[in-house]
């Protein structure tokens, strides 16, 4: 399964600041995590922003360290 924009919510926006929620559906942790999975939503994301996912195999809160067009960056925090 690939990234679907349907599965990403704003869950709290402030200050230019937005944290996301994603439902991966049947796509891993490791899948989710890869640079470029949200490349498709780079226009709606922000650096700094933070995505709480959900995905087959458990939870991660990751945080946005690149959003440009055409390629999206994510880190895990902890």
């Amino acid at each position: 399964m690939a990234f679907a924009i349907r599965n990403l919510s704003v869950l709290a926006y402030a200050n230019g600041f937005t944290l996301w929620h994603y439902k991966a559906g049947k796509d891993r942790l490791e899948t989710v995590t890869a640079d470029d999975y949200f490349c498709d939503a780079a226009d709606m994301l922000a650096v700094g922003d933070m995505v709480m996912v959900s995905a087959m195999d458990g939870a991660r809160i990751l945080s946005v360290a690149l959003a440009d067009p055409g390629a999206v960056a994510t880190a895990s925090l902890g």
